[in-house]
């Protein structure tokens, strides 16, 4: 006859507190929320401010006729004359910055991606344009480069003319006579190095492997750089692209300082234009309409921008 003995007992788990699972996180997020409530008060609560003042019929010459007029500002902003010629110069301006900047720097980051003597110093000095500050770049341009009188360009040419025999060369007023080419020639020469950078990077994370199986392979430089270098490169000219036009759209140094939107309007961009409507108009509310309108296309921008940035991570990451 066999018996049953029961099974031995094993003393109960010690009852431990379950913590929530988001507690963890929360603490770990605890610290950056000064950060946070910081820069909810600098950039947010000014934003939600213009928003408020572009539903307002605000000119500061008549203090006392102050009324809400809800959207009619957002209307103004989309049919006035003037603002149709900025938005128009903007788009102008931009992308010829963008584009020449994007050409450029990729021809200077080929020539920096290979090995010569003295490639630290020609990084160095190709960088610098981008450091110097967009006023005094600005004023670099208008005083020492397109000064009619005693500017650079001016001062080459009577040289060359001098050169074969003439007794003085042409005298060009570059900024009367060109101002939409000369704020982009000043614009390119100081953001040419930023795309430089990018695109250098982007060259410098080739994997080796597959350009020396091109090489042993029998492609020419050019076929590699075709079919090889420029597919891997879409993205980060993309990031460039995209980077550059959310900066150049909000030019104002260069409008202001070279050519103050003149003449005739002719560089007259939206951020110039909505610094006229604010300080020579005194239109408050327009001015702030015409902001908000330029911020949220900034946010369109900025969010493909963010998406390019978050593709190139996972593909640094997959490797």
């Amino acid at each position: 006859m066999t018996t049953l003995t029961a099974p031995p007992r094993t003393a109960p788990p010690p009852n431990r507190a379950r913590t929530p699972a988001g507690s963890g996180k929360w603490k770990r997020r605890l610290p950056l929320l000064p950060a946070l409530v910081f820069t909810i008060v600098v950039t947010q609560l000014p934003f939600v401010a213009t928003i408020v003042i572009s539903t307002l019929r605000w000119n500061i010459l008549k203090p006392g006729e102050r009324h809400f007029v809800g959207l009619s500002n957002f209307t103004f902003v989309f049919t006035d004359e003037r603002l149709r010629t900025a938005v128009l110069n903007t788009i102008v301006l931009t992308a010829s910055v963008v584009l020449i900047s994007v050409v450029l720097g990729l021809g200077l980051a080929l020539l920096l991606d290979r090995r010569f003597a003295g490639r630290g110093l020609a990084r160095t000095m190709l960088i610098a344009p981008f450091l110097v500050m967009p006023v005094a770049a600005a004023l670099l341009w208008k005083h020492a480069i397109y000064n009619p009188d005693y500017g650079l360009l001016n001062g080459t040419l009577n040289a060359v003319y001098r050169l074969f025999g003439a007794a003085s060369g042409p005298t060009v007023d570059w900024v009367s006579s060109y101002p939409m080419p000369a704020v982009v020639v000043s614009l390119v020469w100081q953001w040419t190095p930023f795309m430089m950078l990018i695109l250098l990077a982007g060259l410098q994370a080739q994997p080796g492997d597959v350009l020396e199986a091109a090489r042993v392979d029998g492609a020419s430089a050019l076929a590699t750089f075709r079919h090889i270098t420029l597919p891997h490169l879409r993205q980060y000219i993309e990031l460039g692209v995209l980077l550059g036009t959310i900066y150049v759209v909000q030019t104002f140094d260069a409008v202001y300082t070279i050519t103050q939107g003149g003449p005739g309007s002719q560089t007259t961009n939206l951020p110039y234009e909505i610094y006229l409507t604010m300080f020579r108009k005194y239109e408050y509310g327009q001015a702030a309409a015409a902001g908000v309108v330029v911020v949220l296309g900034s946010i369109v921008i900025a969010t493909f921008a963010l998406r390019t940035i978050a593709s190139l991570f996972r593909e640094e990451v997959s490797r």
